[in-house]
């Protein structure tokens, strides 16, 4: 299932609007708050599809019976552009376990590109509902490889994949190789475009670089925007 969250009318298209425009987007700090108000806009979203219990709460005048998660979700990134998306998932599902998964773009001599999965730090996933963030979902192989490092932990009972920005080719992709009856994707816009060099157009750019500064590569001498 696919949860296109920016074909309704919401605020959420307000900060995606602002994640992608060129002159806001120079100030890192406004840069990381926009994508951590996305996460929390897809943590209230996500929330409505997990499982609740009712909760007796005393009031200084009762009891009221209240709908609480039966279970908190684990929140899962991949680093290093994840981060602020990930903070505001975690403003909402604050008693979350976390997990961060380490991947990268290795080239070859002729300027391909694969991607190595180096670490992964997260708590036993068995029967648990993970939630993948990733700010853009591009090709898709970083997804891909970041599911299949969760299983390395266990087995999620489900697991919500998150991206701000996606490509119609990433999704295709996913769609194409994950079990979509254990996934639930969740996405701000789907965009049109992906050029030959992984960059999905209009897109925004490489979101680690713009919340973080940007990075020397040993291997490549200019910044490629996230895959």
């Amino acid at each position: 299932m696919i949860h296109q969250l920016g074909e309704s009318n919401s605020l959420l298209n307000q900060f995606i609007a602002e994640i992608r425009d060129e002159v806001i987007q120079k100030d890192p700090l406004r840069f990381r708050r926009n994508l951590e108000r996305v996460g929390e806009i897809f943590a209230y979203e996500i929330s409505k599809k997990l499982t609740y219990k009712t909760r007796e709460v005393t009031t200084p005048l009762g009891v009221a019976k209240i709908p609480v998660l039966e279970q908190q979700p684990v929140l899962a990134t991949i680093l290093r552009a994840g981060l602020p998306l990930h903070q505001g998932l975690l403003n909402f599902f604050d008693k979350a376990e976390n997990c961060f998964i380490s991947a990268y773009r290795s080239y070859d001599p002729n300027g391909e590109f694969h991607i190595e999965f180096e670490y992964i730090a997260s708590p036993l996933l068995d029967n648990k509902v993970v939630i993948m963030v990733d700010p853009m979902l591009a090709t898709g192989s970083s997804m891909e490889i970041a599911y299949h490092a969760l299983l390395e932990k266990g087995s999620p009972r489900h697991v919500h994949l998150v991206s701000v920005i996606a490509s119609r080719q990433g999704i295709d992709y996913v769609m194409s190789k994950l079990p979509m009856e254990k996934i639930t994707l969740w996405v701000g816009a789907i965009d049109p475009v992906m050029t030959p060099k992984s960059y999905i157009v209009p897109g925004l750019g490489d979101a680690g670089d713009l919340a973080f500064g940007a990075k020397i590569d040993s291997k490549e001498s200019v910044s490629h925007p996230h895959f």
